[in-house]
Formats: structure tokens, sequence, C-alpha cells
């Protein structure tokens, strides 16, 4: 959601700060500020919009300071404005604030401040920690910053900074991440990796309920009993060229034909060919412990949850285990029934989501297993969990997921494959699924370089209102995810249905006016599929099908064909969902959409 950024070091604040803001801009927000700290002196910038709005007023005040903090705002409490855009400060302008998250007790800490005489100016949460910080000061911002977190609820990342103690930022965290960066005299705060990764790989992922006190050469961070932590220094394997467009329009054009390249990173180095099986190392489970799981439920949110659904297709198909599918929102919220031998699977692209974080804890205390399928690594959820699997997509910086849709899927597979050879599928089989899996980067590319038919459908069905998209098992899934990248990108309404659904309400829709994207695929349900497609053809409704079928009664029905070429059923989601995005893609350039960043979205969401 929001971004936080914190420099401090020798070089000017201004221009790392905004340039941090700017690799942030995917996450989503409404407004942006920043703080720049001359000596005592803090000179601040906010206002609604693009970070590209500041610009202009920002530099053109050629403020030289070397210790700057800067915000994107997606609102929560307040109305996007100038007013409730962060930085906040205190009433006397001695403290200044950006938060990331929610403090659900601020009413309370709002009226006690209201007491005591302290005037608001905004309608945020995050104002009342700028007073509460000035009304504790005891001289040591590290200090105050610490004691006063005791009085609050809720969740933040935070940094803050004070016109009495130069050179000096406190960050912390409590369920929104804060990473801090480390360079040569100089070191940083920041929400996303991206921020950062221009100027240093050294990182410190912090954990929950710890305070940081960083100047550009020394770092201190205790936790909640106020105890010194010696934190654990990774180094990012990400390079500033992966948060680059390389060329193309839009990030997502740009992950969606990085495809070919991250479904190999996810397998690479995993298949066991000569046992005709996966490779794991992460999980930290026995292989009598896997074999004793009696039931597995898999938790996400958004479209990570579509890569679960497909997931339970294949575990169930290929290890004879039920699987459930929850999603995250709900599963935290009220008392699941699990057991001693249950697996829960959490998958979250950002390894950062509340939701999905939450389900991890609540299943952890009910002392089951819990293994994360994730992108990040150092990630909380990955570090929460008892094991897991990292898919290796690289940064993705589009907010309608894409490559980490098709990469977890691709684990999935992969753990089906683990999980199946444990159980009691033959070594024949699984070679069928593993020969096919290697083709698919290939498989892929050859979809991408014909992309000219998508475009076409584009262009034509630009102006509808309206989409539905139907699938059939495995595949049903993938019509929902097909629905909701419309949905995320271009604003047109789009559902998802199983195709044999389609009668029992959403053929009412169905008229000239109605585009149906249905995926056709060559299986054991195809001519179910076809009579589908004349139902719709009868009510005059618009076919865009997507098979791997050569059968010409496909050419006749649909008035739109889209051909991707065939390959083992398990893994036709992923050479599916990869016409889908660009059919997505197309149509929201065609409207003029604002792709990487799409109205209200966030590519992370750290809080409820």
């Amino acid at each position: 959601m929001c971004g936080i950024i914190g420099y401090v070091g020798n070089k000017q604040a201004l221009e790392v700060v905004y340039e941090g803001l700017l690799r942030m801009e995917y996450r989503g927000y409404d407004s942006a500020g920043v703080a720049l700290q001359n000596g005592k002196q803090i000179k601040v910038f906010k206002d609604i919009g693009k970070i590209s709005q500041l610009k202009t007023q920002m530099f053109s005040n050629n403020v030289d300071s070397h210790l700057g903090i800067g915000h994107t705002r997606w609102a929560t409490h307040g109305i996007p404005s100038k007013l409730n855009s962060h930085p906040h400060s205190s009433e006397n302008h001695d403290i200044y604030v950006i938060h990331n998250g929610i403090i659900e007790n601020y009413n309370v800490i709002k009226k006690k401040l209201l007491a005591l005489g302290y005037n608001f100016t905004s309608d945020t949460d995050t104002e009342v920690l700028a007073h509460l910080f000035s009304h504790n000061y005891n001289g040591d911002l590290f200090y105050t910053v610490r004691e006063s977190l005791k009085l609050v609820e809720g969740t933040f990342g935070l940094c803050v900074i004070s016109q009495k103690e130069p050179g000096v930022i406190v960050g912390a965290r409590r369920g929104s991440p804060v990473i801090i960066g480390i360079g040569e005299d100089e070191s940083f705060l920041a929400s996303d990796l991206s921020a950062i990764i221009g100027h240093t790989k050294n990182v410190i992922y912090m954990a929950d309920n710890e305070v940081v006190k960083i100047t550009k050469d020394n770092i201190i961070i205790k936790n909640h009993l106020d105890e010194p932590i010696s934190p654990e220094i990774q180094s990012v394997d990400w390079d500033l060229e992966q948060i680059e467009k390389g060329g193309f329009t839009h990030f997502m054009l740009k992950e969606i034909y990085e495809q070919p390249m991250t479904i190999a990173n996810a397998f690479k180095g995993r298949i066991v060919k000569d046992r005709a099986t996966a490779k794991l190392g992460g999980l930290n489970l026995s292989s009598e412990e896997l074999r004793n799981i009696k039931r597995i439920v898999l938790i996400a949110c958004g479209t990570s949850w579509h890569a679960a659904l497909i997931g339970e297709y294949m575990l169930e198909e290929y290890t004879r285990l039920p699987v459930e599918v929850e999603y995250a929102s709900e599963f935290r919220y009220r008392n699941p029934v699990l057991n001693e031998d249950d697996l829960v699977i959490v998958i979250s692209q950002s390894g950062e989501t509340a939701d999905t974080l939450a389900a991890l804890k609540e299943a952890k205390e009910k002392g089951v297993k819990v293994l994360a399928i994730s992108n990040v690594v150092g990630s909380t959820i990955a570090r929460e969990a008892d094991g897991g699997v990292y898919i290796h997509a690289g940064p993705e910086i589009g907010v309608a997921s894409t490559k980490a849709f098709t990469s977890q899927v691709t684990v999935l597979a992969l753990l089906t494959l683990f999980l199946g050879r444990l159980k009691d599928v033959s070594k024949e089989v699984a070679l069928a699924i593993i020969n096919d899996l290697e083709k698919l980067p290939s498989l892929i590319q050859e979809v991408l370089e014909h992309t000219g038919p998508i475009k076409d459908i584009a262009q034509k069905l630009v102006n509808s209102k309206n989409f539905l998209y139907l699938g059939r098992g495995i595949n049903f899934p993938v019509a929902l995810e097909g629905a909701l990248k419309l949905k995320e990108i271009s604003y047109i309404h789009a559902e998802g249905y199983p195709a044999a659904e389609m009668k029992h309400g959403p053929i009412a829709l169905i008229d000239e006016n109605m585009p149906v994207v249905v995926i056709a695929n060559d299986d054991h349900v195809f001519d179910k599929i076809l009579t589908n497609i004349q139902e719709i053809k009868a009510r005059s409704g618009v076919v865009i099908t997507l098979t791997n079928s050569d059968d010409d009664r496909i050419k006749a029905l649909s008035d739109y064909v889209l051909i991707v070429p065939k390959i083992h059923t398990v893994l036709t989601p992923i050479l599916n969902a990869i016409p889908l995005q660009l059919l997505a893609y197309y149509i929201a350039v065609e409207r003029g959409c604002d792709v990487d960043q799409p109205r209200n979205l966030a590519k992370s969401v750290t809080v409820e």
C-alpha cells in the first residue's frame, strides 16, 4: 500500500527520496509528500496526485539537505487531500512522521491529546502519532518513539524525524514492512526494496515490534522489551535493471513477456528427472511428516487465491488428499477447524499481505505446520512460515500480477509432483508432466510471438461494458483470473464462472452486447464446452474461444479464436493465462487506462 523511504548520508536527500518514491509508484497511491532536514530546519512538500506534480515544487526550492523522508499515501482515514497527505507534524513542528498502516486506537489517543490542548489539522490516524511523540519527547527521539508505541494499537511502518536531532531517523515496524538499507556512509529505511536497490544491496529486514535509530554511519535496533538486537544483514540479488521497463511501454507488458524466463526460473534446479520428482529443499518437513498429511489447506488473496484454486485441482488429482482453498481475509476471522495432520500453505507474491500473514499466524497458533509460497526473499510471511518455496519471479512492478501468478502455479505443480510421488503417482505419469513442464517456456514464447489476433479483438471489443469468462475443471480458476485482470486494469465489469454454471444465472445477461471468453481445452469435457458455446450463440452472444484444439466446430461456432499449443492438462492453466493477460492489457491500452497503476488498487495490501 503506502510507500515510505528515509535517507541519511552525504548525498542530496531530495534526489534520493524523490527517486525512491518514483520506484514505489507501482504500489498505488493518491498523494505524496517529502520532509527534508537542513540543520534544525525541516522543509515539507506535499500534495495530492502524482509524485511528478511535486517535482517542480521540491526542486525549485533547492533545499540543501542530507536527511529526508518521503511517503506515498493510499487513503484509509480521510479523503485524499493536501492536509491528509504525509508527512504529518506535531503542533510545534518539532517532529514529523510518515506512516504505513492503521492505528486502531487513534480515537482514544486523539481524545486524550485534545483534552490536553492539542489541535489537529487532518482527518488521519497518523497525525496522532506526531502529537503523541511530541508530548512524550524527553530529548531522545529513539527512546520517545519506543515508549510511545507501547500505547499504540494497530499496524505501522514508520519514519520519524525531529528538528531537535539533526542527522537521526527513527523507524519502527509492526505488521507493515520496513527494510533497513546499509550503504557507505549512508543509511536507508524503506517499505520496499525497489526504493533503495539503486543504492545498496545490503539490507536488514525489521521484525515486528522493533524500533531502529539510523544515522549515516550507525544503526541501533531494539525490540519491544528494550533489548538491543544484532540483526542479520542480507544481500539482495535483484538488479536495478529488473525494476526498469527495459524498452517496454508498461511494466505489465514487460512482465508478461518475462514469463518464459520466470517460469524456467521457478523450476530450475528443482526437477529430479531420473526419479521423476521435484526437489524442494525449503519445506523443512521430513518425508514421514509429509506422508502423514491428511488434508491440505491453501490460503491466499486475489490473484494468489486463483493460483491456489488451480493448486487444489492439481493436488487432489495427484495426491488424492482433500484440499480446501480459503480466502485469507475470511479464514482469519472465524474459528477454522484444523487438525495436527493438516498442512496449511499460504501464497503471497509480496510475502507481506496483511490478511495472509494473519491467517498464517492463526494456523500456527493452532499447532499446524505452515508452508509459504512467496516471491520476496526475507519477507515477513517467508520468515514466519515453518518452511516454503520461493517462486524466483524477480520484482513484479505492475499492480496486476502476471508473472508471479504463473510462477506460483508452476511451483504448485512442482509441489504436486513431489507429494504425488511420495504417495502413489507412477514414474511414467510424473515424467509426462515433467517433460511438458520443461517445454512450457518455449511454448509461452510461441504465444507471445503471435499477439496480432489478440490486438484485433481488443480493438473491436474495447467499448464493451461487460465480459463473461467461462472455464471448466482446472481452467475454471483461469476464467476467474482472466476476468480479474480485465476488471483491474480496464475498469470493464467482468465475471468468471464455471461453464456449466452459466445456465444458473449468467445466461440471462447474454445478448449481442455481451462478449464471452470461453476456455475450451481438448480434454474430457471438450464436448460439454462446445454445448456451452452453442447456448451462447443461440442468444447472440459474442464468443471468443481460447483453445488448444484444432476441431473445426470451434471455428464454426466462435466469433474469434485464440489458439495455444497443446500441453499436459495439468499445465494448461499456465499457458492459457498468457493470452488472457494480453487481452486485458491491450483493451486497457485502447481505453487509455493507467495500466501499471490502476485506480484504487495497491500492489501489496499491507493493511486491512
